[in-house]
C-alpha cells in the first residue's frame, strides 16, 4: 500500500453514459470512506473545459480542459451515445501524447471506440457495449474484441458500460489495496455478485429469450456466430441431432416464428447497427450480414423496419448534425 493517492482523470465526452461514470467514481469515493484515508483522488476533464451533457440530458461541470498529466495518473474516457461524433482529432492527439508517457488509459462504455480510433488498442484485447460490438469488430480488425464485462490488457482497460465500471474499479482497488477493501466497497454498493473479466456482458441465450431448451439455445448461438455466412435450417437441425421439421416446431412453439424468420431478424438487426454506427457502404453492410444481393437486402430491410437502408443511413446522418 502506498501513501500517495492514486489519481484518476475522468474525461467526459458529450452524451456520455451517466451510469458508467457514476459507478466508477462512487467506487473511489467509497474506498476512501471505508479506508478512512484518501487512497484515491480524481478530477473531471473535458476537451475544452466546458460543461458536458450526459445521455440523460443532465449537464456536468468539468474541473479543467485536457492538459498535461503525470505518468502515475489513470485516464478513463467516459463515452456513450454518438461516440463517433465525440471522437475528435484534438482528443485523439491528446490521448496519443499522454499514452507515450506510459499512463494507464481506459474506456468506459463506448470509450473503447475512442481508444481504438487513436490506435491505443492495436494488438490488444478489448470490450465494448454489446450494441456496438458488430460495428467495432468490422472497423478494428487488429483488436481482439471480446464479450467480457471488462478487459485489462497491459496498461489499457475497457468496459462494456453500465455497471461493468463497478467490476473494473473493484478489480483495480483489490489489486492496489487488497480484496478486503474491494469487498467492503461492493457491500456498500449493495453489489452482491462481483464479476471478473471472464464474465460476459449479455445474459445467456436461455435467459435472454426466456427459453431453457438446450437444443434451441444451441441453434440460436450458431446463428449468432454465423451472420455473414448464414447456415441453412437443414444443417442447423442436423448439427443438433434433429430433423428440419422438429426444428421448425421448436421455433414455432417457443418463439412463434420459423428458424428462417428468426435468423433473418438477427441479420437485419446487425445490419441496422452497422448502418447507424459505421460509415460502411450499404453494399458492404449487406455482404457483412449475409446478403449477396443489395436489392434483396433492401427489400428485407424495408419489410422489417419500414424504411430502406439508404434512408436509414440518411436519417442517422441528419441526427448527427443536430
Amino acid at each position: 500500500m502506498t501513501d500517495k493517492p492514486s489519481h484518476f482523470v475522468f474525461v467526459l465526452l458529450d452524451n456520455f453514459s451517466l451510469l458508467a461514470f457514476a459507478s466508477a467514481l462512487e467506487c473511489l469515493r467509497i474506498a476512501n470512506r471505508m479506508a478512512s484515508s484518501p487512497l484515491y483522488s480524481w478530477e473531471v476533464q473535458s476537451e475544452t473545459g466546458d460543461n458536458v451533457t450526459c445521455s440523460a440530458g443532465t449537464t456536468f461541470a468539468s474541473d479543467t480542459k485536457l492538459g498535461e498529466l503525470s505518468r502515475d495518473d489513470t485516464v478513463l474516457v467516459c463515452a456513450g451515445l454518438e461516440v463517433q461524433k465525440a471522437t475528435t482529432k484534438p482528443l485523439m492527439n491528446w490521448l496519443r501524447r499522454e499514452a507515450r508517457k506510459g499512463l494507464r488509459i481506459g474506456g468506459l462504455c463506448t470509450g473503447a471506440h475512442v481508444l481504438a480510433e487513436a490506435g491505443l488498442l492495436d494488438g490488444k484485447r478489448a470490450t465494448i457495449h454489446w450494441e456496438n460490438h458488430d460495428s467495432f469488430a468490422e472497423q478494428y480488425e487488429d483488436i481482439t474484441l471480446t464479450k467480457s464485462v471488462f478487459v485489462l490488457d497491459g496498461n489499457r482497460m475497457t468496459t462494456a458500460g453500465g455497471t461493468s465500471s463497478i467490476d473494473l474499479m473493484l478489480k483495480l482497488i483489490a489489486d492496489r489495496n487488497g480484496e478486503e477493501l474491494a469487498n467492503s466497497v461492493a457491500d456498500q454498493l449493495i453489489y452482491s455478485s462481483i464479476r471478473t473479466d471472464q464474465d460476459t456482458q449479455r445474459l445467456s441465450v436461455p435467459t435472454r429469450i426466456g427459453v431453457r431448451h438446450p437444443k434451441l439455445s444451441q441453434v440460436i448461438q450458431m446463428m449468432e456466430r454465423n451472420i455473414e455466412e448464414p447456415i441453412s435450417p437443414a444443417i442447423l437441425a442436423k448439427d443438433v441431432g434433429m430433423s428440419t421439421r422438429q426444428l421448425e416446431r421448436l421455433f414455432r412453439r417457443y418463439l412463434n416464428r420459423s428458424p428462417k424468420r428468426y435468423y433473418m431478424e438477427l441479420r437485419l438487426q446487425k445490419a441496422r447497427n452497422l448502418l447507424m454506427q459505421t460509415d460502411m457502404s450499404v453494399i458492404n453492410v449487406a455482404l457483412a450480414c449475409g446478403f449477396s444481393s443489395p436489392s434483396h437486402f433492401s427489400k428485407c430491410y424495408r419489410a422489417q423496419y419500414q424504411t430502406t437502408p439508404y434512408r436509414e443511413r440518411g436519417t442517422q446522418a441528419t441526427r448527427g448534425e443536430a
